[in-house]
């Protein structure tokens, strides 16, 4: 064999290693494609919460491709926003299509699910927080306070699936995705509770409870549909965790006594999500569940064990 013939065998066998390293390198194996592909449901509800909020319309004006054809949210309008808050929270959601899009961009789309943001579903998450039917009925679109608390249920849920999710990924792409989405979501997070925390003492009218007692409200319903022993949930002036040495009880940046975040798993968001403290009964936000693998497993009755991630079923890592 000539020279020239074996340094030609040479480049198409090199060419076809770096190919071949290339497509390994972009194609997520099944346990990241399962876990990122769950985070849609998170960014999906977001998005269409923030957009409509802000602009009355959501994705099926702004970014079509992205819904895969799935339903429209039920309920979702324009919020009665001031100027300030209308710009952040425009911000807010298209960090989210832009979430939605790189997430489709690794590891696919499924349809849109179904979500309720309605009104009326996010009256009845205040009803169960407060513990009695409140009169006139909570509504988000009301003003900028009411919608700042509608938005404080969403984003800390997500950034605890994040930092839960990232214990699980093995593709470096994929870690470096999650980890860019999970800095957003923590920064929309302290954003939306250092709104809240300016106005903490500010009552909201006609409930007889101020804004920081609500948000305490809302975080204790959360981990009381999580169902987990541990404390993951705090409102803006956070409980008593032995720290801060006396000198605030502010909590705009809610974390444990290392000031560490809180992981989530996926049992433990379907629990807070569908409002029902369970990951096989849908309802609330997603009225006829979730999508994506794992979603559909838990509503089919399927252990965790059985996920290609072998996720536990509450705590994660912290």
């Amino acid at each position: 064999m000539s020279a020239v013939s074996s340094f030609f065998l040479f480049l198409v066998f090199s060419t076809t290693l770096v190919q071949t390293s290339i497509s390994q390198q972009e194609s997520p194996p099944l346990c990241d494609i399962e876990m990122l592909q769950f985070a849609l449901n998170l960014e999906y509800l977001k998005a269409e919460f923030f957009l409509y909020g802000a602009l009355g319309y959501g994705l099926d004006t702004v970014a079509p491709r992205l819904t895969g054809g799935g339903s429209s949210p039920i309920g979702a309008e324009k919020a009665n926003l001031q100027w300030f808050i209308r710009d952040i929270i425009i911000q807010f959601a298209y960090q989210d299509v832009g979430h939605i899009s790189a997430i489709q961009d690794m590891v696919g789309r499924f349809p849109r699910p179904l979500m309720d943001l309605s009104a009326q579903r996010f009256a009845q998450w205040m009803d169960n927080a407060i513990g009695k039917p409140l009169q006139p009925p909570f509504n988000p679109y009301l003003n900028d306070i009411n919608f700042l608390l509608g938005s404080y249920l969403l984003p800390y849920i997500s950034l605890t699936y994040y930092v839960g999710a990232n214990a699980y990924l093995n593709n470096t792409k994929a870690r470096q995705l999650l980890a860019g989405i999970m800095a957003v979501e923590a920064g929309q997070d302290a954003v939306i509770r250092t709104l809240l925390y300016e106005r903490a003492l500010h009552p909201l009218y006609p409930y007889g409870l101020n804004v920081a007692e609500i948000t305490d409200r809302l975080s204790t319903l959360r981990d009381l549909l999580g169902r987990t022993n541990s404390n993951k949930d705090d409102g803006i002036i956070g409980r008593l965790r032995g720290r801060r040495e006396g000198l605030t009880r502010g909590n705009i940046i809610n974390a444990n006594s290392n000031y560490v975040a809180f992981s989530r798993t996926p049992l433990e968001i379907l629990s807070i999500l569908y409002g029902t403290g369970s990951e096989i009964r849908a309802g609330g936000f997603f009225p006829v569940g979730a999508n994506g693998t794992i979603a559909h497993a838990y509503l089919n009755g399927a252990d965790s064990s059985n996920f290609a991630c072998g996720i536990p079923p509450y705590g994660g890592i912290l």
